[in-house]
């Protein structure tokens, strides 16, 4: 008998940046170490980590996005998201069949080809839903017009309805895509997982912290994305109060984004000492880079509850970090923190600076903390993630079968 086989699609793979990429293949690595024939459709012209036993097929694509998405020019960023859709379906419906087809959300809309591409395959087909799409679109600055605003919603969410499971990655996305009128039963709630390599090291002799010059202050880090869904202006308040009443706690605000360089030009133009800029790190220091920090920031635009959930808190628990979240009340990432941090407001930068000062004074508290932090990451981990999924994937594949040997010859899409 052939072997399983499952294909995903996703614009992103390691070595490229993206968080969606790093989840395909912790994915596709251990499916594939438990029999099934894994490929990867992804845009560019590579060269592919790819893991044993996993097939990474390019579509040849002249530019990365990233190099295309400028900020501040929406027009070529969407351009740039629809050319590299185009190739990726192309590929995708060029390649020999499968059982399973997945699409993500990377790029946005992705999910309207998954029943076209899984009906090529005569497959069943799931959509890996890692941020929702096109409610986001307002939060990251892109507005269309309303007409095509509704347009386009109902269009996914037909789309959604088509597929035979909708993966979520929080019980708030699962609220939203219900809403939205995707049927409940075809939701599976699977949160993302902290990247594998993360671990927790040692304070004293990081290398990250002799490298930075970090002494023994306590050092509080932002590290991840600087995008428009995730708002920086309390962070950098807070740090100015701080800056004043505890000018020896070091600020670390590391990653990239659209807000990077405002951020740079507002630390710079208060004068913050305290606050140090640095790039985003190599995933081999990863370990090194969260470990370096006694405390965690991570923030959400309150706008995106249940439209993405920000995966810079898991990577901090994995380090055995307490973490402040400044976001919605109802998103999956505040969940977490029970007994390993602090959810606060998303513009409280008072209660922000107070916090922080309650773990920099009460070194037994953030130890606590810390090792809660441990113990929630622990319980998740991508083989746990590999394991659930893989069950998913399987069950839409026997189910397929019997319907295929009850009526031999046909499809059976959902309406």
């Amino acid at each position: 008998m052939d072997s399983p086989s499952i294909l995903f699609v996703n614009r992103v793979f390691p070595p490229d940046k993206g968080a969606t990429g790093r989840c395909v293949s912790d994915l596709a690595e251990r499916m594939a170490a438990v029999g099934w024939r894994v490929t990867v459709v992804a845009d560019g012209r590579g060269p592919s980590d790819a893991p044993p036993g996993v097939s990474v097929r390019r579509t040849g694509g002249d530019a990365p996005l990233d190099e295309w998405a400028k900020p501040g020019n929406p027009r070529l960023t969407a351009r740039g998201y629809l050319a590299a859709a185009v190739r990726l379906i192309q590929r995708a419906l060029r390649l020999p069949r499968h059982d399973i087809v997945v699409t993500m959300t990377d790029p946005p809309l992705l999910a309207c080809a998954g029943p076209l591409i899984a009906a090529r395959h005569g497959a069943a087909a799931i959509h890996w839903s890692q941020d929702v799409f096109p409610a986001l679109l307002p939060v990251l600055g892109i507005r269309l017009p309303e007409p095509l605003m509704r347009m386009t919603e109902r269009a996914a969410v037909r789309a959604l309805r088509r597929h035979d499971a909708v993966v979520a990655i929080g019980r708030c996305m699962a609220g939203r895509l219900t809403a939205a009128g995707v049927p409940a039963e075809r939701i599976t709630v699977l949160p993302n997982w902290p990247d594998p390599r993360i671990r927790s090291a040692p304070r004293a002799e990081n290398p990250f912290r002799l490298e930075h010059g970090l002494g023994d202050r306590f050092t509080v880090a932002y590290s991840g994305n600087m995008g428009l869904a995730h708002p920086m202006d309390a962070v950098l308040e807070a740090a100015t109060l701080l800056a004043h009443s505890d000018p020896d706690i070091a600020i670390l605000l590391i990653g990239e984004g659209r807000r990077r360089a405002a951020v740079a030009e507002e630390v710079e133009r208060r004068g913050l000492m305290n606050v140090r800029l640095l790039p985003l790190q190599p995933p081999d220091r990863l370990a090194e880079s969260l470990s370096a920090a006694d405390l965690h920031l991570a923030t959400m635009d309150p706008r995106a509850e249940g439209l993405l959930v920000p995966s810079k808190v898991a990577g901090a628990l994995a380090a055995g970090r307490p973490c402040l979240f400044l976001g919605p009340a109802g998103s999956d990432a505040a969940v977490m923190l029970d007994g390993c941090g602090q959810r606060l407001a998303p513009g409280d930068a008072a209660g922000l600076a107070d916090a922080v000062r309650r773990y920099a004074g009460d070194p037994i508290l953030c130890a606590g903390h810390g090792a809660r932090a441990l113990s929630v990451a622990s319980a998740w981990d991508a083989t746990a993630a590999a394991r659930r999924f893989t069950a998913l994937a399987d069950g839409l594949r026997q189910t397929k079968l019997r319907n295929a040997a009850v009526l031999p010859g046909r499809s059976l899409p959902h309406a």
